[in-house]
């Protein structure tokens, strides 16, 4: 979408109105990763003051120097608009968007659990063995004779016995009833490899027995073989997949093929969603693991406490502690922690005004979203300036 020049889109328009107390500044994109505009907007009144053609610091300054009047400034942690904003509103209150710390906090803890995850392998490592389940030792799983696996060979079979008499991929097709391309794939690919997708197909299914498998083995051993007894039992427990995917795996038990059960270790991002959710929203389970994850890795548990204190200063808006939050990160944090307070620290003032302030960005991300809706009706073909009209007329 054209970008018309700075100055126009600064001062022509007749809906861009001078002396806004309270300015939301936000970019939006007229081709992700390509070209992006700025959309100014009064917070008080959620209204659309001004749309900028791309998210510059010139043409954002160029337009606070034909607009004064702002006293407060929400806007995200673009450097663009920060820098605009010290060189034309230097007496304004800029206030950071609450929401952005968040996610970037929410990765630094992500990134400590994958460093650390080897410390959760060493404490499993370590535990005595529980006499509940018991370790099955099962011999090396052998190809199952399922019959979508039984069909794959027989096609093989058929194409390849066809395939030598000279036949073509087309009359092949014909003959056996199959797509031409599904010839060429069993013309051209190795039987061990068609066997291995034939295996593998439907396996998103089989994993949701994964957590359960522990229990089925200790009822198995204990004597307890049936397939829709044992289906209803972790069904109470969370078991959201199929009767058939049990009675297989029962199957496997009595034939001896089954794989030996691994010790449970929590990913990453599941020990992220439980430090980063509030407390009461977790199981008594997820409680109980959390607390084995922070005995396990220290450093695991020093993220977690300050994920929640910080979590703390976002909700009941204590802004003022802020720079305390980021002296004691700064001091024995892991490594992507230290590295979240100096990204705060870079920014601390707008920081600390939006963790303390009534003021945010909420209003200026629905016009956003508006935004998104006016462009995919145009289709991309409109120019900048119909854009522009539509969305300050809310048209």
């Amino acid at each position: 979408m054209p970008a018309g020049p700075a100055s126009s889109a600064a001062g022509g328009a007749r809906g861009a109105r001078a002396g806004t107390a309270v300015l939301g500044v936000d970019g939006f994109a007229f081709r992700r990763g390509r070209t992006y505009g700025t959309v100014l907007v009064d917070v008080e009144t959620g209204r659309v003051v001004d749309v900028l053609p791309d998210r510059t610091s010139e043409t954002f300054a160029t337009w606070l120097r034909e607009h004064p009047g702002a006293e407060i400034i929400c806007r995200d942690r673009a450097t663009a608009y920060a820098r605009a904003i010290k060189e034309a509103a230097p007496d304004a209150i800029e206030v950071a968007r609450q929401v952005a710390p968040a996610p970037n906090l929410l990765a630094a803890v992500e990134k400590t659990c994958h460093q650390h995850r080897s410390c959760l392998r060493k404490h499993v490592g370590q535990e005595e063995p529980s006499p509940e389940p018991p370790v099955i030792d099962l011999p090396v799983p052998e190809l199952p004779r399922t019959p979508l696996v039984e069909r794959t060979r027989a096609r093989y079979a058929d194409v390849h016995r066809l395939l030598e008499r000279k036949w073509t991929i087309s009359a092949i097709a014909r003959h056996l009833g199959l797509d031409r391309k599904t010839v060429r794939r069993f013309k051209t690919t190795m039987l061990d490899e068609l066997l291995a997708s034939a295996k593998d197909f439907g396996i998103h299914k089989a994993r949701l027995l994964e957590p359960f498998k522990p229990y089925l083995n200790s009822r198995f051993t204990a004597g307890y073989t049936s397939g829709t007894r044992l289906f209803h039992e972790i069904c109470e427990r969370g078991y959201t997949g199929s009767i058939q995917v049990v009675r297989c795996h029962l199957a496997k038990l009595r034939e001896g093929t089954a794989e030996p059960v691994r010790a449970d270790i929590p990913s990453p991002r599941r020990v992220t969603s439980w430090i980063m959710r509030p407390r009461k929203t977790l199981t008594d389970q997820e409680v109980e693991k959390l607390l084995d994850v922070r005995i396990a890795c220290l450093d695991i548990a020093r993220a977690h406490d300050l994920a929640r204190c910080f979590r703390d200063l976002l909700i009941n808006r204590r802004g003022g502690m802020l720079p305390d939050w980021i002296r004691q990160a700064e001091q024995d944090a892991p490594a992507p922690v230290r590295s979240f307070a100096d990204f705060l620290r870079q920014d601390l003032d707008a920081v600390t005004a939006g963790l303390t302030l009534e003021w945010s960005s909420g209003k200026v991300e629905g016009n956003v979203n508006r935004i998104k809706t006016i462009k995919r009706t145009m289709y991309g073909r409109a120019s900048f300036r119909l854009l522009r009209i539509r969305i300050l007329t809310r048209i």
